[in-house]
């Protein structure tokens, strides 16, 4: 027959087992879950980001549409838990119409860069943030987050697909929204619309 003091004794022993084990199993769940949660960093060097502005008006045949390379500068991206995050440096953002000469070229660029459109100056980053991201389909995801442009921020959704490692989509902005007033020569007779659409392809670093 065991007495009490020996019962109290297995009791504790058990008990004790019981606390090791449950910490042990807690301590695997929180690193687990910080794993899942460490976002995966985008590499900068493969990923492309193309914004294309439009041309408009009653000579708008005269004109020229305009194509503009907007490198990443820093982003991060998770699919669980959702998470994208972007970052491009509106000073390195350049103009790469190939139908116009140097000099226009230039002359471009500095109107983009300058007060007139971007601000550079006043507002040297254009980021992005995802606030929600939902699963649409296989490879498929719309994200909803904030867009900010000038200074400005505005809501924005874009939908995103993953293709050959890569994550692709476009999207469409009103340059108003953003407190830009589309740029008009000729007293208005070119122009560009207050739409332009960004094409994007981020690739994803595989290691750290």
């Amino acid at each position: 027959m065991i007495s009490g003091s020996r019962w109290g004794a297995i009791a504790m022993k058990t008990t004790g087992r019981k606390s090791r084990a449950l910490v042990i199993l807690l301590s695997l769940t929180t690193a687990t879950g910080a794993q899942a949660a460490q976002p995966m960093q985008i590499d900068t060097g493969k990923s492309v980001m193309k914004v294309h502005v439009f041309k408009s008006g009653l000579f708008s045949a005269f004109g020229h549409e305009h194509e503009i390379g907007a490198p990443i500068e820093s982003g991060s991206f998770s699919q669980d838990p959702p998470l994208v995050d972007l970052k491009v440096s509106a000073k390195k953002m350049r103009v790469e119409d190939k139908d116009i000469s140097d000099k226009d070229r230039a002359e471009i660029q500095q109107t983009m860069l300058g007060p007139k459109v971007l601000d550079s100056e006043r507002f040297p980053e254009i980021q992005f943030r995802a606030t929600q991201v939902k699963k649409l389909g296989e490879n498929t995801w719309q994200a909803d987050g904030e867009l900010t442009v000038r200074g400005q921020t505005r809501p924005v959704t874009i939908v995103v697909r993953k293709e050959n490692g890569a994550y692709k989509g476009s999207t469409e902005l009103k340059q108003k929204d953003f407190g830009i007033t589309p740029v008009s020569a000729g007293g208005g007779s070119v122009k560009t619309k207050n739409e332009l659409r960004i094409d994007y392809e981020i690739y994803v670093k595989s290691g750290p």
